[in-house]
């Protein structure tokens, strides 16, 4: 049987990018990026927020942290819970010693199960941006636009209302996008996504003919890439976020402001004997002149002035 001839026929097809999201931009050449106060580092903490149903569907895929065993896995449920009740809250004091806000990446049914959490994220002065209905509802090409249109609208007025935030950054749950994703995000106002990890700086993308900018979430950069699905120590995890710090700074000498940008999972880092290994790494990095500790808007709107 033989391919149709639709198969290799798309009107991307050219020379350079196959699409017209962004340009194409090598980040060496760009012009360099200045931080407020003259700050070599912009430090991006996020702390994801999550609620893992019980009975997960899994479509199209089980995202990370998903549910394991069989029916009731009351094990993995309670371990996850265990961020929201307990763990944060080592967080919200591993971050405060060093005057560093947060922000918090929030499923729309933590802020309705957790209505007080909402409360402490607004009194330690963290920034609430969405990442979607809850963990059992990933974005992808099996929706359908007006299903994913809800989703999107359902969890952006449940956050706003529940946190008295604008909420202008998205998070998709498990970082899955459909091909409508983006555009929905842009005709929702969302300022910036946080799903593509091809940059250590933010960058301008198109969707709806309005501009959303792609900020610098790494995956590899996360208590449970390292600890939970690499199997790497606690030791191996606070040198992995130093050497980051390091490289990251150094190129600051000659190449203008860079973006750390940190991810976290309470029900991971948030274990009395792993946060110990946070707290040495942001005794590290906080030590050096010239790191500034911002959300993401602060970050995303001293760029957008810097990089013009």
């Amino acid at each position: 049987m033989s391919m149709p001839d639709s198969y290799l026929q798309y009107p991307m097809r050219r020379y350079g990018m196959d699409h017209d999201l962004y340009s194409w931009s090598p980040l060496p050449q760009r012009q360099p990026v200045t931080w407020p106060g003259g700050a070599r580092i912009a430090l991006w903490i996020t702390v994801a927020l999550e609620w893992f149903p019980l009975n997960m569907k899994g479509v199209p895929f089980k995202p990370p942290g998903a549910m394991v065993t069989a029916y009731p896995d009351l094990r993995h449920y309670t371990l996850r819970d265990y961020g929201n009740r307990v763990g944060v809250y080592r967080v919200a004091q591993a971050l405060a010693q060093h005057g560093i806000p947060a922000t918090a990446a929030v499923n729309a049914a933590v802020a309705a199960r957790y209505p007080s959490l909402m409360g402490h994220c607004g009194d330690w002065g963290w920034e609430v941006i969405a990442n979607g209905l809850d963990m059992d509802h990933l974005h992808h090409a099996g929706l359908s636009r007006e299903d994913e249109q809800q989703l999107v609208t359902r969890t952006l007025e449940t956050l706003r209302q529940a946190s008295g935030q604008p909420v202008r950054g998205w998070l998709s749950p498990a970082k899955s996008q459909s091909a409508a994703t983006l555009e929905l995000l842009a005709q929702a106002g969302l300022d910036y996504c946080c799903d593509w990890v091809n940059d250590d700086m933010p960058y301008r993308m198109s969707a709806a003919g309005r501009e959303l900018v792609a900020m610098p979430h790494p995956c590899d950069i996360d208590d449970y890439t390292i600890l939970i699905n690499n199997h790497h120590t606690e030791d191996d995890f606070r040198d992995a976020l130093i050497d980051q710090f390091n490289v990251l700074y150094r190129e600051t000498d000659t190449q203008g402001g860079r973006v750390m940008a940190v991810s976290l999972h309470p029900w991971v880092i948030g274990q009395p004997y792993r946060i110990g290994a946070l707290e040495q790494a942001l005794e590290h990095i906080m030590r050096h002149k010239g790191v500034w500790a911002a959300t993401g808007s602060q970050i995303l709107d001293a760029w957008r002035v810097s990089a013009g």
